[in-house]
């Protein structure tokens, strides 16, 4: 994932990863981040964006929004926003013709220059969104010009943009000038061929929005609207009855749990990271870390909730064998001492957690989510 590398995030930065789906790109990405700072990962198809959300929460990422948003409304609700944009872009896959000789069913000799056309469109929003004095990160995977070392340069002559060094490795190759007007900061850029390392076909290039001067430099601000709060977006405060039941529950579950704001969905509850705006006409397919789901006179925690904490900071934990974890990702329930008070449990398995289990008369009640559940042989 060398995209990620050359991403390279600071800590406490606003990261936009704009074409996110499935997830390995925003995952290396929240590596950097540690979860400070905001990262928000965006699809625009949904049910890709259901399988982002899925990998984030896998990933235990707790300062991670997923959106389900063209990129011309985030570039609309979020205006100068961004420290950081990484816009691994849809193209004509040139690069995984090797990998996936199916892939060139769809190719045509138009089909660079179309794919050129849609990706200076997102580009011309993700410009837009990103604060002056920030980084663009723009990647592809095909060997095609048009979309490559063509892109840049108009990126430059548009927007003067600076192209910026990456730190190459043996059997990465420099852009070529040549092929889109003889920029020699083209250069800079990054081309993989798979007959010159072990992978495939690869284009990588960094550049830095100009600093605003002037009247330009004012703050932009996000588009805010009256009625939400920070971090919003159709999600509400917790009623009274509902901070008493998560209160309850994590006064007796942990010992410490940095979260954001409380914001409830329907009866999901989030922690939204602190560096969230108001999101505004931008869709949320994730508003940060689900805690969990309140249901009548209690609250039930969630799986991501279990991937994202750290054993050692939970007072109710319960250490189990892998023989019990095999029939706990099976959907099982399994036995566990008669003396456990009844309550929920952090499941811990070779000092990793692997889910929360509710405890009741010496039997661990599953509450693995059934749909991922898998029998190991």
């Amino acid at each position: 994932m060398y995209v990620g590398e050359v991403a390279a995030p600071r800590l406490n930065e606003k990261v936009l990863d704009l074409c996110a789906a499935p997830g390995g790109k925003t995952t290396h990405i929240g590596s950097y981040l540690a979860n400070s700072g905001l990262l928000v990962a965006n699809e625009i198809d949904h049910k890709r964006a259901k399988v982002l959300m899925e990998n984030v929460e896998r990933f235990g990422l707790t300062n991670t929004i997923v959106t389900n948003s063209t990129p011309a409304i985030i570039a609309s609700q979020l205006p100068d926003f961004f420290d950081r944009i990484l816009v691994d872009a849809p193209c004509s896959g040139e690069g995984m013709f090797r990998k996936d000789p199916d892939a060139t069913s769809y190719w045509h000799l138009d089909y660079p220059a179309e794919c050129a056309a849609r990706q200076r469109q997102i580009l011309s929003e993700a410009v837009k969104t990103l604060k002056p004095g920030g980084e663009l990160i723009y990647s592809t995977c095909t060997f095609a010009p048009e979309e490559d070392e063509q892109i840049i340069a108009w990126l430059v002559n548009q927007f003067d943009f600076e192209i910026l060094p990456i730190k190459k490795f043996a059997g990465m190759d420099d852009g070529r000038p040549a092929w889109a007007g003889g920029n020699p900061e083209l250069a800079n850029c990054v081309r993989l061929f798979p007959h010159h390392f072990n992978g495939e076909g690869h284009f990588i290039a960094k550049l830095r929005k100009p600093a605003a001067t002037g009247k330009s430099a004012q703050k932009a601000k996000p588009v805010r609207n009256k009625k939400q709060r920070r971090g919003s977006s159709t999600t509400a405060s917790l009623t009274n009855e509902q901070r008493q039941l998560w209160e309850a529950f994590s006064k007796a579950m942990f010992q410490e749990l940095p979260i954001g704001q409380l914001r409830t969905f329907q009866e999901t509850l989030y922690s939204v990271p602190n560096m969230a705006p108001d999101f505004g006409k931008i869709k949320l397919v994730r508003a940060g870390l689900q805690l969990g789901t309140f249901k009548k006179n209690r609250f039930e925690p969630s799986y991501a909730l279990a991937l994202a904490v750290r054993p050692e900071n939970v007072k109710q934990k319960l250490t189990i064998s892998p023989a019990d974890w095999r029939q706990y990702v099976h959907g099982d329930t399994f036995r566990v001492a008669p003396e456990l008070k009844k309550g929920w449990y952090l499941l811990v398995c070779e000092g990793q957690s692997v889910g929360f289990a509710k405890v009741v008369n010496g039997t661990a009640k599953n509450f693995f989510p059934k749909g991922l559940r898998f029998q190991v042989n």
